[in-house]
């Protein structure tokens, strides 16, 4: 082996190695598991969020793998329809060239060209990262096969009446010029105005007085609503009064939705460009009025002076000639909810237009009753509550887009505008014996992208064709994905998956929390925090992530903002970290809490733990390459530490699969850490250098070598799942040295308990011995004793069986804890000048005479709080400064108060340290 463990010169090769030869291709043998790849868009690039659930899927996959179970992690892509389409857009855009200057056909045709050359980037990251998909099996959810798939669910749910087309109020994105679901609307909290306005009375002097967020929208009221019990306005209900602007009269009409205490308690009623305005015009018959063009400009329904009027500048020129007419009697600061498209960040506008629907609420109870019943369980289990509150109140599905890219709904009409369904025109006319006379034309929307991905778990086995894979893969097992797709993709699929296939999709959904960066903000382009997962993995330069993070920055001072915070936070660039190091801090990270802190620091922790397997390799097989490995009979002729690390071994497998039972990868990875670092590595490979050291070669060493192949091997396989890539390579050389033959650790079996080895005597024996020397490594940490110091141990007190156990494990003691003698004293001969501990009622001492000048260090320390207590001051002062305090940046006041804290640890720990060397002066 290398001396230097180098991730990059093994991880490509071994993961092209795996792939060519067909490793991630279910077996065909033993029982199925199978689990679905969240499909990412075609237009992404791996972010954290991938690299995170994606090791998770991977981790289950390949210990099922290892299980003998029939696996198939079934990967692919989703066409993102809105995304796609932007995309290509933009690249049209830069030809100065719109997709109508192309026509449909060619547009689709360009895209379907933009997908063969860009569209794969994200599955060679996911490659990058380990991940096992049977890539032969690859779906993409417009594959003929999918889309056939989309075809027929429509058609069937159409034909059932599930499927209505109707004009009603939508959520539309006037840049995108498409409906979009509520679930791709965001709402942020911005700065706006609330207008009084006074509306006329048609009869008689007197005004009622209007708030209102949106003055361009009262073009669109056709009514006026007071409560019915309002005092104020009991007397006007049923009149009329003049809209201002316009030549039209509206009536004044009693609703209980009105909230009497907002406002001046009068509602104005605009049923096509609000949602709730628009269920009380229902109620009361009222006529929508709509007055904008799909651009969100005002159209033939405003007043001449407005028409093709952009909304905010004919909200600018309403307000100034309502304030020019004396029609405005106050306008406020309002912080208000502003909907945003989560693509194109446009203001959402509510539109009257006609769309295509999916009746929800038959398909929700099915759902809801699927859950309750037990058929599937959310990890945790407080996400059933969320999915509950969705499906209680559910509300029919936008399911139509006005876009080109995606599934084209499969509706034809007639010249009189009947609509029927089918695969095709030809199937159209064959289903409802129409004549080839009689003209036909396709509807111009496609489906809603959620639509397909729904079918997701059973499309890509073949469905609605009865295929093999049907059959033995469906329903998967389990659904790894993220808490804010609940709705747009968990739910619908159960949904599908009940509707078409009569059971549950998948019987677990283990939901992740959100990654977020070191100081809990969102990773966004917008901050600047972005990590990528490649770059963690490869390393990146300062200049090359700095210019990655502000490429396409546009807003003024964003870009030089974030470069600053880049150079500042990352000096030196990104170092690689490797992927096994990357996946082992994904899965430590993955516990049941809702959002998750990705620290580097942690990382880099991974790292070193994957330096530290790759050396404690190499020092195995140095000390067992051309030497004699005798495999022992039972226990017999094994050392105590050979014992101890097999029973502790057994301890670890069990305990690894329990955690993986519950979804507890973070214990999981604990479990693996303290096992190989704590016990394989820092004791047991210590432990058997006594024996192996020793000059006289004896069959106790032969099986002292034999032991450390065979734990060390079956670590590498309980570390596989997690660490792919370096324990294939490991294994690869320590596997032979056991008589294995297999090609690779992929398909090699999970490390199964074997109760003949467990040995709770020997544990608990060697437990003793370990807490002696931590004891004593705690007495040389406080004291600031050097580690290569020996020194010798004084013992008073303790049992027979202490006694028995010293005199047993002297070599051991001498060896982990660096001592030259160890001496029983009486316990009135105590030494002046000492460390001392208690193990059980075993006490130590370490006479420290001759070994450090207490006074000397009591000195320093006494140096070093005075430092820090003048800093801590320093630092306060700033922050009881409010001119510092009101001006500063709020990070920069924020540092120091950190810096304040930190300080304060430091003084409690050196006033400790002090009182543990008076402790030792005195004694």
């Amino acid at each position: 082996m290398d001396k230097v463990y180098d991730p990059h010169a093994i991880e490509q090769r071994l993961y092209k190695n795996w792939e060519d030869k067909g490793y991630f291709a279910p077996s065909g043998k033993g029982k199925s598991y199978c689990i679905m790849l969240p499909p990412p868009n075609v237009t992404g690039s791996l972010h954290m969020g991938h690299g995170f659930q994606g090791t998770l899927m991977d981790i289950l996959t390949r210990y099922h793998r290892m299980l003998g179970d029939n696996v198939l992690w079934q990967g692919g892509t989703d066409h993102a329809g809105i995304a796609t389409q932007m995309v290509v857009e933009r690249l049209l855009q830069a030809e100065k060239k719109s997709r109508h200057d192309l026509g449909r056909e060619a547009f689709l045709e360009r895209t379907w060209e933009w997908k063969k050359e860009s569209g794969g980037r994200i599955t060679q990251q996911f490659r990058r990262l380990g991940a096992s998909l049977d890539w032969q099996r690859e779906r993409f959810t417009m594959d003929e096969q999918l889309s056939k798939a989309t075809r027929e669910a429509f058609i069937r749910l159409y034909e059932e009446g599930l499927i209505y087309r109707g004009k009603r109020l939508v959520n539309w994105d006037p840049v995108l010029l498409t409906a979009i679901s509520d679930l791709e609307v965001i709402s942020q909290e911005e700065e706006g105005k609330l207008w009084h306005i006074r509306y006329p009375l048609a009869e008689g002097e007197g005004h009622i007085t209007v708030a209102t967020t949106r003055p361009e929208t009262l073009f669109g009221d056709v009514a006026v609503a007071v409560h019915p019990d309002d005092e104020r306005y009991r007397h006007l209900i049923g009149k009329q009064v003049k809209l201002p602007l316009t030549e039209r009269t509206i009536t004044i009409i009693a609703d209980h939705y009105v909230d009497p205490t907002f406002g001046t308690g009068c509602l104005k009623i605009t049923p096509a460009h609000d949602f709730n305005d628009y269920a009380v015009g229902m109620q009361h018959q009222l006529e929508p009025i709509n007055i904008f063009t799909p651009k969100a400009c005002l159209n033939e329904n405003a007043p001449k002076a407005y028409q093709g009027l952009d909304r905010f500048e004919a909200r600018k020129r309403a307000v100034q000639e309502l304030q020019d007419q004396g029609l405005i009697e106050k306008t406020e600061k309002h912080l208000m909810k502003v909907p945003r498209g989560d693509r194109s960040g446009a203001v959402v506008e509510p539109y009257l237009t006609l769309q295509w629907y999916l009746k929800m609420e038959p398909l929700a109870k099915p759902a809801i009753k699927a859950v309750s019943d037990g058929k599937i369980r959310f990890i945790p289990e407080n996400w059933d509550k969320t999915y509950y509150q969705w499906l209680n109140n559910i509300e029919d599905w936008c399911i139509s887009r006005q876009l080109w890219w995606g599934h084209r709904i499969p509706v034809w009409y007639d010249a009189d505008g009947r609509p029927y369904a089918g695969h095709s025109e030809e199937d159209v006319r064959a289903r409802h014996d129409i004549k080839p006379d009689q003209v036909l034309t396709q509807e111009e929307d496609v489906l809603d992208t959620w639509f397909s991905s729904s079918l997701w778990p059973f499309s890509t086995l073949g469905w609605p064709d009865r295929t093999k894979d049907l059959s033995h893969f469906f329903p998967t097992q389990v659904l790894v994905t993220g808490f804010d797709i609940i709705f747009f993709w968990v739910a619908r699929m159960i949904m599908m998956s009940l509707k078409f296939m009569g059971q549950v999709p998948f019987h677990d959904i283990y939901i992740t929390g959100l990654i977020r960066d070191a100081e809990g903000q969102k990773m966004s382009k917008s901050k600047g925090n972005i990590l990528d997962p490649i770059d963690l993995i490869d390393g990146i330069s300062l200049d090359e992530l700095v210019k990655k993070r502000t490429y396409g920055m546009m807003q003024p001072g964003m870009a030089e903002k974030i470069e600053k915070n880049t150079r500042a936070q990352f000096p030196e660039g990104i170092a690689s970290f490797g992927t096994d190091a990357l996946r082992m801090t994904f899965s430590s990270l993955a516990s049941y809490t809702r959002e998750i802190r990705f620290d580097l620091g942690r990382l880099e922790g991974y790292r070193n733990f994957c330096n530290k397997l790759w050396n404690a390799s190499r020092f195995v097989l140095m000390n067992v390459e051309d030497k004699e490995l005798k495999k022992p009979i039972g226990k017999k002729g094994l050392t105590q530490a050979d014992r101890w690390i097999l029973s502790r071994l057994q301890r670890t497998m069990e305990q690894a699969k329990q955690d993986l039972a519950a979804y507890r990868f973070d214990l999981l990875t604990q479990t693996l850490y303290d096992f190989t670092w704590n016990e394989f590595c820092d004791w047991y490979l210590e432990l058997a250098k006594v024996n192996l050291n020793s000059e006289t070669p004896s069959e106790e060493q032969s099986l002292t070598r034999y032991n450390l192949v065979y734990v060390l091997e079956a670590l590498l396989r309980l570390l596989h799942p997690v660490m792919p890539f370096i324990t294939e390579e490991i294994w690869q050389r320590v596997a032979p040295l056991l008589g294995k033959k297999g090609d690779t650790i992929l398909h090699e079996p999970f490390p199964e308990l074997d109760e003949s080895k467990l040995d709770a005597e020997v544990e608990a024996e060697l437990s003793w011995t370990q807490s002696i020397v931590m004891a004593i490594r705690a007495m040389r940490s406080q004291m600031n004793i050097p580690p290569s110091r020996a020194l010798t141990l004084l013992l008073t007190k303790g049992t027979a069986q202490d006694k028995t156990r010293v005199q047993e494990y002297q070599p051991i003691l001498n060896r982990m804890a660096r001592l030259s003698d160890i001496t029983w004293i009486a316990p009135a001969d105590k030494p002046q000048q000492s460390a001392s501990a208690f193990v059980g009622t075993l006490e130590l001492f370490i006479p420290l005479e001759g070994i450090i000048d207490l006074n000397e260090e009591a000195n320093k320390i006494k140096k070093e709080i005075a430092r820090i207590q003048k800093e801590i001051e320093k630092a306060e002062g700033k922050l009881k400064n409010p001119n510092f305090v009101d001006r500063a940046p709020a990070d920069v006041v924020e540092q120091e108060k950190t810096r304040v804290r930190d300080f304060q640890t430091t003084l409690q720990q050196q006033e400790e340290q002090l009182g543990r060397l008076s402790q030792a002066v005195k004694q």
